[in-house]
């Protein structure tokens, strides 16, 4: 699915169920919020944090896409097309990063 897509199906969602949008403030609360909630799975499940009992079985993917429908909501309340931004974005980083990380001895 495009992010254009994505995009036109959060707004109908909104629209169906959401009555309306959040603010745009309350929207970047949110995010921040569920891009916390994505951290403590990271944490746990590759970092040196373990798991709480009756924590194991979260869902990294469930909490991802939280992050992603919160991105989207703001986009669409703000007027940023995400797909013509990302794929600017990723010809930018293609332009400046091109060869950077492959003669990064970091990497290797």
């Amino acid at each position: 699915m495009s992010l254009t897509i994505a995009q036109e199906k959060v707004d109908q969602w909104i629209k169906e169920h959401g009555v309306r949008y959040f603010n745009e403030l309350t929207n970047m609360t949110l995010l921040t919020e569920e891009v916390g909630e994505l951290a403590r799975i990271m944490a746990r499940k590759y970092g040196e944090q373990s798991f709480k009992a009756g924590e194991e079985n979260t869902d990294l993917g469930d909490e991802m896409a939280d992050v992603l429908f919160v991105l989207i909501c703001l986009a669409n309340q703000t007027g940023v097309d995400l797909q013509s931004a990302f794929d600017k974005n990723l010809a930018k980083k293609s332009k400046r990063d091109g060869e950077r990380h492959k003669n990064n001895d970091k990497l290797i």
